[in-house]
C-alpha cells in the first residue's frame, strides 16, 4: 500500500474516531445522540466505500501499466535476442 494511500486512510479513521468521541461526550438526549452517531456512521461508510473504490482503480491502473511495462521488456529481449 503506498504512503498517500495510509496516510488518507489513517486521517479518515482519526477524524471518524474523534467524531464518534465527540457525540458520546456531548450533553445530549439519547435519542438524539443515537440519530447523530447513525448518520455519521452512514457518511463514513460511504466515504470509505467511496476510498476502497478508489484505491481498487488504482491498484487496477497499475496493473495494466506493470503488464504494459513487462509486455515491452519482452519484446525488447526477444528483439535482441533474435540479432545476437
Amino acid at each position: 500500500m503506498k504512503t498517500a494511500t495510509k496516510v488518507i486512510l489513517s486521517v479518515a479513521a482519526a477524524a471518524a474516531a474523534g467524531a464518534m468521541i465527540g457525540m458520546l461526550l456531548a450533553p445530549e438526549k439519547g435519542k438524539d445522540l443515537q440519530a447523530k452517531i447513525r448518520d455519521g456512521a452512514k457518511d463514513w461508510l460511504a466515504e470509505f466505500t467511496s476510498l476502497l473504490h478508489m484505491g481498487k482503480e488504482m491498484a487496477q491502473e497499475a496493473r495494466s501499466q506493470g503488464e504494459e511495462a513487462l509486455a515491452g521488456l519482452t519484446k525488447g529481449t526477444k528483439a535482441l535476442s533474435e540479432k545476437v
